[in-house]
C-alpha cells in the first residue's frame, strides 16, 4: 500500500494548476456551466478554505479542499484524482483526512455538492462508503437536476 504525503497546498505549483485546470474542464464536461460549482485558484485561497495536496514521492497523485460554511458547518470542494492515479487509494486516504481534519476543527458535519452524470459514479460510490447521505441544497446552493447534495454528521 502507498504511503500518501498530504500537505497543505499554496496552490503555486504548475503540477496544481494542471490538475485543476483538468479538473475545471471535466466539471464543465460533464455538466452545464451554470450547474458548476468548483472553486478557481483564487477561490480555493479564500481564508475559509484549506487545501491540500496529495504525493506519491514527487507525484502529485490528487488534491482536495475543506471550505468553512460556519462554525460547525464544513464543505468538501476540489476533490481530483490525478488521471495516473485512479484506482490506487488516493481518494480515500485524502477523504479521511479531510474528515478527521473536520472533526479536529469541531465541526459537526461535512457536506458536498456534485454532479449527477454518470461521470461522478466513482466519486459518489467512494462518498457513500464513508457514510455520507443524500440531503438539501446547503449554503448556497439551490435544487439543481445536475447537482446532488451530501452530509455526513461527525
Amino acid at each position: 500500500m502507498t504511503e500518501w504525503r498530504i500537505v497543505e497546498d499554496d496552490l503555486s505549483g504548475t503540477e496544481i494548476r494542471s490538475l485543476l485546470e483538468l479538473h475545471m474542464q471535466s466539471m464543465l464536461a460533464n455538466s452545464p456551466e451554470g450547474s458548476t460549482h468548483f472553486l478557481d485558484v483564487d477561490g480555493l485561497r479564500r481564508t475559509d478554505v484549506t487545501f491540500w495536496s496529495v504525493w506519491d514521492n514527487t507525484d502529485l497523485a490528487g488534491c482536495g479542499a475543506l471550505r468553512e460554511i460556519g462554525p460547525t458547518h464544513g464543505e468538501l470542494k476540489s476533490m481530483r484524482t490525478a488521471p495516473d492515479h485512479l484506482g490506487r487509494g488516493v481518494g480515500r486516504a485524502l477523504l479521511g483526512f479531510i474528515v478527521s481534519e473536520a472533526r479536529g476543527r469541531g465541526y459537526e458535519r461535512v457536506s458536498l455538492e456534485t454532479g449527477s452524470s454518470p461521470a461522478f459514479d466513482a466519486a459518489l460510490h467512494l462518498y457513500r462508503s464513508f457514510g455520507f447521505e443524500p440531503c438539501g441544497p446547503f449554503g448556497d446552493y439551490r435544487e439543481d437536476p445536475f447537482s446532488r447534495f451530501f452530509t455526513l454528521s461527525l
